[in-house]
């Protein structure tokens, strides 16, 4: 009864999502909660997961000419204020220092909350002559913003993220910068995460403070609700002129470089576990799972059971599969469940039967299946099912978003859609922020981005009427 106890102790996804969602973070341990309100602890098993998103999109920056930096986390106030508009979108998030020691500061920092205003300090002194373009930057740092209301992964005070910066000669350059980091992140999600997305533009309502354009990969969660998982921001030559960052072009004339940012964060674990998971816990991605396989032997005390699973163990491991043994004192159902539990996308269940008939049992976590493997097989037959498996994850989780994407050509239409069910509405937009702004307070309805696969579904705004020429995607949000 024991290991069917540890599964009941999560609140089903149909019952409660967000509780469930907490259930899951706790009792996979991949957090815990700590005094500092508004801030959580990364155990072991949440980290890791971080670690391999870290590791493989670093990758990425990487092949196609990011380099890694590191700057101040204290920006002095009257660096944040010269780009208006930026600071005025921050204000209500930043935490402010104001004492050093025993002494109070000249001048109050904020802990940052983005590092745009501190980039553009540092590029006055790196950019000169248009021979010094562009700089393509990126940190992987924590950031503060003071959120009022937080939950694990997606909104918290202190959170981990990777922000790019970049800085280029043309308007055109850094446009086609801030489209290949978008699309980099949607190729991620989708590789990677096995997280479908949709790639836009955000409206001018929605887009990042100081930014000429913003462009944003969203994912659809379990529950219908929509997750922005990755943006990218172009904002021209504005951040330069406030900061009088100029360089000397070809033609021996002083111009203002564009500028570009991009980031993501620890809030993509909270997009696995909210498209993957199940009523038994985690389901992981195999490229994100910090256990690939474990390994769970049955009647582990006869003689040849754990040396069987250790060997078997050290074969997977020669071809770079992550793998553990679980030869702790617990029945086997209890290491299922708490595998279950984990999200690891492969059990192998080997007892002296299955020895003695040369055979070795796989269970999928993502589907419950089980099936018998030759143990001269068993090396390949893992490596092909995590590939399996990780294709099957995005499948469905792809079938999941298009059965819950809807169209609206009325207002009448748009309205029962929400008023019913939870997804995406795909509507027609007039590109008038009053309605924008009337279905978002009347709704609870925000616009997600402005596809960059247009359709025309209606001739007319899904809220006034008028002529309208862009589609977007509407959903409610985390």
């Amino acid at each position: 009864m024991a290991e069917k106890k540890q599964v009941e102790q999560i609140t089903s996804m149909e019952e409660d999502f967000a509780q469930w969602y907490t259930d899951v973070v706790k009792k996979a341990d991949l957090i815990d909660y700590t005094s500092v309100k508004g801030c959580m602890v990364f155990k072991p098993a949440g980290y890791a997961i971080w670690e391999l998103i870290q590791k493989q999109m670093d990758e990425r920056f990487k092949a196609c000419g990011v380099e890694n930096v590191y700057l101040p986390m204290f920006i002095p106030e009257s660096l944040l204020e010269k780009e208006k508009d930026h600071v005025e979108g921050f204000a209500p998030e930043v935490a402010w220092v104001t004492q050093g020691g025993l002494a109070p500061l000249q001048e109050r920092m904020c802990v940052r909350p983005t590092s745009e205003t501190l980039f553009c300090d540092f590029y006055k002194n790196e950019v000169h002559s248009y021979r010094d373009l562009p700089k393509v930057y990126n940190q992987w740092c924590s950031v503060v913003r003071w959120e009022k209301e937080t939950r694990p992964f997606l909104r918290s005070r202190e959170f981990l993220w990777q922000e790019g910066h970049t800085i280029h000669a043309t308007f055109e350059e850094a446009e086609e910068r801030t489209v290949q980091m978008l699309n980099l992140y949607a190729r991620f999600c989708e590789e990677i995460l096995a997280i479908p997305v949709i790639k836009g533009r955000k409206t001018d309502k929605e887009k990042f403070a100081g930014a000429e354009a913003t462009y944003t990969i969203e994912a659809l969660m379990h529950d219908g609700k929509a997750l922005q998982s990755g943006t990218s921001h172009n904002f021209g030559d504005g951040f330069a002129r406030a900061f009088n960052i100029q360089f000397t072009d070809r033609d021996n004339t002083l111009k203002y470089p564009f500028q570009t940012s991009w980031g993501s964060t620890t809030r993509l674990i909270g997009a696995i576990i909210m498209v993957h998971g199940d009523d038994n816990g985690l389901v992981l991605p195999p490229k994100v799972a910090p256990t690939q396989v474990v390994i769970v032997p049955i009647r582990q005390q006869q003689e040849g059971v754990l040396e069987t699973a250790v060997k078997i163990k050290e074969e997977l491991e020669s071809n770079g599969i992550r793998v553990k043994v679980d030869d702790t004192e617990k029945s086997p159902g209890w290491k299922f469940a708490e595998a279950e539990m984990r999200g690891i996308p492969v059990r192998i269940e080997i007892g002296p039967k299955d020895i003695e008939a040369g055979k070795a049992v796989l269970a999928r976590r993502d589907t419950g299946e089980k099936s018998e493997c030759a143990m001269a097989d068993l090396c390949d037959t893992v490596k092909t099912l995590l590939d399996t498996i990780q294709k099957d994850m995005l499948d469905r989780a792809r079938e999941r978003r298009d059965r819950q994407t809807y169209t609206a050509a009325t207002r009448e239409e748009f309205e029962e859609i929400f008023a019913e069910k939870s997804g995406f509405v795909k509507a027609m937009w007039c590109g008038d922020v009053a309605c924008e702004n009337e279905i978002k307070e009347n709704m609870a309805v925000t616009s997600r981005c402005i596809p960059f696969e247009q359709e025309k579904v209606s001739d007319v705004c899904v809220c006034c009427g008028r002529s309208a020429q862009k589609l977007v995607y509407w959903g409610r949000a985390y």
